[in-house]
């Protein structure tokens, strides 16, 4: 496992980083060996022209659990996001209930998967001990947050005696620590409905355009967002967030 990332990632620079300076990559790491995945961040971390670690959201535990904390740890010394992708297959079924019959179901059932690992972060103390750690969740939609939110905050009200590393309502950990991306565009019957679910979500200057291009059902860059949009929020959507985040305008 080690030699293939190692490799691809020596690949990335060989074939696109070296060809084309304009672009950036994420280190790849094999997430599910917590000590491998840190060597590999600090071989590339320092790297400019890397800007995030990556994982995929289907994973063996939930990333809230210790045997990935080193991966968090190495992200936050080397002043990186650690970005978790649409996919994976982790060691069980890919639904809460069991194997799916149709990839349809899979694709919708994805949401879930980051509502899981969001909790999990936030209530195993993930944040409290890497108070600098920033992670994007890639392409898994970002309409169900609102609910989630509500529900971890009341959940934390009646339990948070359970929960002596969590001091604060899981809202605003999750809002100082989490970003996401808008593929797939979720779409509200009506322009009101999607402003209320930005208003709900509280998370304008963290929300970042993904296109998924060139698989099948990407999101095209001049279609997906509701056509009269206020200009500076399209503008933060489109670009100036990724540019905060990933601080592609500072030197690093």
């Amino acid at each position: 496992m080690y030699s293939k990332n190692h490799s691809a990632n020596r690949w990335q620079i060989a074939d696109w980083l070296e060809l084309e300076p304009r672009l950036r990559a994420s280190v790849i790491i094999p997430h599910e060996d917590g000590d491998l995945a840190a060597q590999e961040i600090h071989r590339y971390g320092d790297d400019p022209r890397f800007v995030q670690v990556l994982m995929l959201i289907r994973t063996a535990e939930p990333m809230g659990r210790r045997k990935y904390w080193k991966i968090y740890e190495a992200a936050v010394e080397h002043g990186l996001p650690v970005g978790v992708h649409f996919g994976g297959w982790g060691r069980g079924p890919i639904t809460g209930v069991g194997f799916p019959s149709y990839y349809i179901e899979d694709t919708v059932g994805m949401a879930t998967a980051f509502q899981d690992q969001i909790t999990s972060l936030v209530f195993e103390g993930v944040f409290d001990r890497y108070p600098e750690l920033q992670v994007v969740m890639i392409e898994g939609g970002f309409a169900w947050l609102p609910g989630l939110l509500w529900r971890m905050d009341r959940a934390w009200r009646l339990h948070r005696r359970d929960l002596p590393h969590v001091r604060r309502p899981p809202s605003e950990i999750v809002r100082e620590h989490l970003w996401l991306t808008t593929q797939p565009m979720d779409e509200p019957p009506t322009r009101a409905d999607f402003d209320e679910l930005l208003l709900q979500m509280g998370m304008n200057d963290r929300l970042m355009f993904a296109t998924d291009y060139p698989h099948w059902d990407f999101d095209a860059p001049d279609l997906a967002l509701p056509a009269r949009m206020d200009p500076t929020l399209r503008q933060a959507i489109m670009a100036g967030n990724a540019l905060s985040c990933y601080r592609f305008d500072a030197a690093r």
